[in-house]
């Protein structure tokens, strides 16, 4: 069962990810959240953009360790930990 809630916290922190730079794109920038990606990849400032947006993985985080729902945070984490990786490869690859 264990690996069951660490894939359940696993997709709400990259879907928690997802929709934090959704939001931020939506409130902050000029341009719809299709022109908005664009220019971030253009511009080389996606990583950034995304690292934004996985700071709302804190919440679902804190929530999951006050119900003691100790493996979905290991989820949450884990997509965290794959989140941050994928910004790294990323940004070798463009250097």
């Amino acid at each position: 069962m264990s690996k069951g809630n660490i894939a359940i916290g696993f997709l709400i922190g990259l879907s928690t990810t997802i929709g934090g730079v959704f939001l931020f794109t939506t409130f902050f920038s000029d341009y719809s959240f299709e022109m908005s990606l664009r220019d971030s990849i253009n511009n080389d400032y996606f990583g950034k953009l995304v690292a934004i947006g996985a700071v709302l993985n804190f919440f679902p985080f804190f929530v999951f360790m006050r119900k003691k729902q100790i493996y979905h945070a290991r989820g949450v984490l884990l997509a965290c930990l794959v989140v941050a990786i994928a910004i790294a490869v990323v940004k070798i690859r463009n250097f």
